[in-house]
């Protein structure tokens, strides 16, 4: 049976069976074989049971990307828990928010991580929050329990109970919690089962090129969806090694890249074009990357022409991506641009202009909202996303239905822009959003990532690749990508957006 159709202590079975001794994975604390983290998983595991965790149980998990993180990460969702990944950018009041809404009933913590000290955090929370937390607190009446990495209980489960809550865990169990947001609302918590889970992630494999032995490095964090299903679910259903670094820092990323012989580079854009743009690059040798890593670390020679690839689309609701083709492979030259076609296990529809979703790959529901508040009476899950299907079934994305907008009575898609501004040379990122202008009107306003354009360049480059009105009349262009306005679901935060422009953009000449 094909490891997406088992739960997580099946595929974990499946895994030390065929490949015990190929590193799960690799970072920069260590690195651990399958069966290692079998083991390590299952011992953990016991403790926890023995602690109180039982099926069931909703168990966060605030910790930097690691082997450790893994390593909790599998004990719980291996025994019927239910994992709840938690972002390390969250502040106190949105780490409260997303502990109710999800309704954590034990937290697993890093003591301190970048500085950050999350005891003191919870604390200032309420006192009382900390580990040994004696009795439950009004502010999170699920809370039972807080332990941090390093300080677990000690002792196992009685013999035979971690066996027997594994052999009880099946497809239809919820797995995990993941949150999300767009770039204007408020965190989502997303339930996918062990079943929706895995079979999202195999069905976008052979599109990313994610087969056995890959050695895949992916700079997300592990509390979002690209880094959990698409790095540490992807390595377990593939039988391949997940290279992954806590704090990746490009010099320091370069010599991981080098010394791990990584054969796939996978994540975002602006990732890559960190690592590019830094001193060592040219210096460095990344030969052993494949062409379906992302562009800007592979010689020019292998880099395709932009849209030539398929624009991988997903979301968390679907696990991960939901479209998309192979990226080591040119799509025909009529769909360039497009999104691919949708994978196994989703349809697609479109209704007065939004994709929605149906099929066993998608989330089981979102936190705190009935079935009928989720999905339509005939089960399609709205998305918010604006796109069109053509004949031959490629998507193609217009952008958000919330971030439309108009110009002098003219509709402007951001994404639209966006994909005209990355054409230009040099530009290696590009957001858009609305700003107010003069008398309230709406104005297209962008900000550029770029170590050498200028303002009147990107205007006058903008005006030949796009209609009047959608041209930028506000930019700033940042040489740094740490300069983004990123919020702690790991999108570009649109209200900081748009007050980084009107506070530091500049007006383009004619």
């Amino acid at each position: 049976m094909p490891a997406e159709a088992l739960p997580i202590p099946a595929a974990l079975a499946l895994r030390r069976e065929h490949d015990a001794r190929l590193p799960a994975l690799v970072s920069d604390d260590g690195a651990i074989a399958w069966a290692e983290l079998d083991d390590a998983s299952r011992t953990l595991a016991s403790r926890l049971v023995r602690a109180g965790v039982g099926k069931g149980d909703r168990v966060g998990l605030l910790m930097p990307n690691g082997i450790d993180w893994a390593t909790v990460a599998f004990a719980v969702m291996r025994v019927g828990a239910v994992l709840v990944p938690l972002s390390t950018l969250l502040r106190p009041p949105e780490l409260l928010a997303q502990l109710r809404v999800a309704s954590v009933s034990q937290l697993v913590t890093a003591r301190e991580y970048r500085g950050r000290s999350y005891l003191d955090d919870l604390r200032s929370l309420a006192p009382e929050l900390g580990p040994g937390l004696a009795r439950r607190h009004p502010l999170l009446p699920a809370l039972r329990a807080i332990w941090v990495w390093g300080a677990l209980p000690e002792a196992p489960a009685p013999a035979g109970m971690i066996e027997a809550l594994e052999g009880a865990v099946a497809p239809a169990d919820d797995m995990v919690v993941l949150f999300t947001s767009g770039s204007r609302g408020a965190p989502k918590g997303v339930i996918h089962t062990h079943g929706s889970a895995l079979r999202s992630t195999a069905a976008g494999l052979e599109a990313r090129c994610v087969g056995a032995g890959e050695r895949l490095y992916i700079p997300m964090p592990f509390f979002w969806t690209g880094g959990f299903g698409g790095g540490l679910l992807s390595v377990l259903l593939a039988g391949a090694t997940l290279l992954t670094e806590s704090t990746p820092e490009p010099g320091r990323t370069l010599r991981f890249l080098e010394r791990e012989r990584a054969t796939l580079f996978r994540g975002w854009p602006d990732q890559a074009a960190r690592i590019a743009a830094h001193p060592d690059f040219a210096r460095a040798d990344l030969s052993s990357l494949r062409p379906a890593s992302l562009a800007a670390v592979l010689p020019p020679a292998q880099r395709p022409r932009p849209g030539a690839r398929a624009n991988l689309f997903g979301m968390t609701e679907s696990g991960g991506p939901y479209c998309g083709a192979r990226l080591d492979r040119d799509l025909p030259h009529d769909k360039h641009g497009s999104c691919g076609r949708p994978f196994a296990g989703v349809e697609v529809r479109i209704v007065d202009g939004e994709i929605q979703l149906r099929g066993p790959n998608l989330m089981r529901g979102i936190c705190g909202r009935i079935r009928s508040e989720v999905f339509t009476a005939d089960d399609w899950y709205p998305t918010g996303d604006l796109g069109r299907l053509d004949d031959d079934g490629y998507l193609w994305y217009a952008g958000r239905r919330d971030d439309m907008f108009k110009v002098k009575g003219a509709t402007v898609y951001p994404t639209e822009v966006e994909s005209g501004l990355r054409s230009i040379p040099g530009v290696a990122q590009a957001f858009v959003t609305d700003v107010d202008g003069d008398g309230g009107a709406k104005e297209v306003a962008a900000l550029v990532v770029s170590k050498e354009a200028e303002v009147e360049g990107l205007a006058a480059a903008a005006r030949v690749r796009l209609s009047a009105f959608k041209v930028p009349t506000l930019w700033l262009v940042v040489r740094d990508p740490d300069a983004l306005p990123i919020s702690a679901t790991g999108k570009i935060d649109k209200r900081a957006l748009q007050a980084l422009l009107v506070s530091r953009g500049v007006r383009a000449r004619g």
